[in-house]
């Protein structure tokens, strides 16, 4: 088993270099599977010198392959990735993930004990991922209850062998903004018949900034955007699970309008206690509370794209 971790990044240099150093200091079992790994590193048109850091500390990351493309996406860099990997087995994590030193022996046990119990080698390891705002210790983040995730297919942190990326087609380059690029992948991968192994310990720290208001803006694009990707996700599958997934239903569009009293409790509104709880050292419930409204954003620019690209042409 020969590991490809495949990395896009964007500007996220600070990060960046602890997720790479962290891929540095894995350790192995003795009667491990692993035979090598390397990093595929795929950057996306970073502005940050992130390709110049790289090439000053080849010493120190001789396992790190960088490419390089324009500005295009996620979907796009993790093609690229794929393609030019020499593993037998793609490990997808995000540049914003720090990694535990077990991490690849986690997949590689995950991968080998699902293919034992299956008899087969239809499976991929999905690993723990926990979103931490500490920058300086991110792996002392403990597990919470908004870290579970019931997605089938992620690229947060998977494990799968190459060949069934190829067979399902990889990322539908279509997904150029936010959102559903991993997903619609899983719908595909989940038609090859490809079973879901947890694999708890393979463990990631997402790593983000502390939630200001001054995200918001960006916060609020980036749920337009989804809405939008949701249409296409829609399109390509237009079944009852995916508009459960992207939120295209009566309920959800009921369940907004009511929490966020059909858009009156808004970013605007909503400031002053936001500011409130983040200067009480609650930024994370700051957060949780602003998605009444950030859900509200998405689920309005999901219904307000359909209806454009339902609309015939003039």
């Amino acid at each position: 088993m020969f590991f490809s971790v495949v990395i896009p990044t964007y500007n996220r240099l600070a990060i960046l270099q602890k997720c790479l150093r962290s891929l540095a200091h894995q350790t192995f079992t003795p009667n491990t599977p692993i035979q090598g790994y390397e990093v595929i590193l795929v950057d996306d048109g970073s502005t940050d010198g992130t390709l110049d850091w790289i090439a000053a500390h080849r010493k120190e990351l001789p396992f790190v392959v960088t490419y390089a493309q324009d500005h295009a996406g996620p979907a796009q860099a993790r093609n690229l990735g794929v393609e030019k990997a020499q593993g037998d087995t793609i490990i997808f994590i995000d540049s914003d993930l720090v990694v535990t030193p077990a991490f690849l022996q986690a997949h590689a046990d995950g991968l080998t004990q699902g293919q034992r119990e299956l008899g087969s080698d239809r499976c991929f390891t999905y690993g723990a991922v926990i979103n931490t705002a500490n920058f300086d210790h991110p792996t002392a983040e403990p597990y919470k209850l908004t870290d579970f995730s019931a997605a089938y297919f992620a690229t947060g942190n998977v494990a799968i062998a190459k060949q069934w990326l190829l067979a399902a087609g990889l990322f539908d380059t279509q997904f150029q903004l936010y959102g559903w690029e991993d997903l619609e992948l899983g719908v595909r991968l989940k038609q090859l018949e490809l079973t879901l192994i947890k694999c708890p310990k393979a463990v990631g720290y997402h790593w983000h900034p502390p939630f200001s208001l001054d995200q918001i803006p960006t916060l609020i694009d980036k749920e337009i955007q989804r809405g939008r990707m949701g249409v296409l996700f829609y399109r390509k599958h237009p079944t009852w699970n995916v508009r459960m997934m992207i939120q295209m239903t009566w309920m959800h569009r009921l369940l907004w309008d009511i929490l966020s009293l059909r858009g009156w409790l808004n970013e605007k509104r909503m400031a002053p206690l936001l500011q409130w709880l983040i200067d009480r050292g609650k930024p994370q419930l700051a957060l949780e509370i602003a998605r009444i409204f950030l859900n509200w954003y998405n689920v309005q620019g999901l219904y307000a794209a359909y209806a454009e690209q339902s609309s015939p042409a003039p």
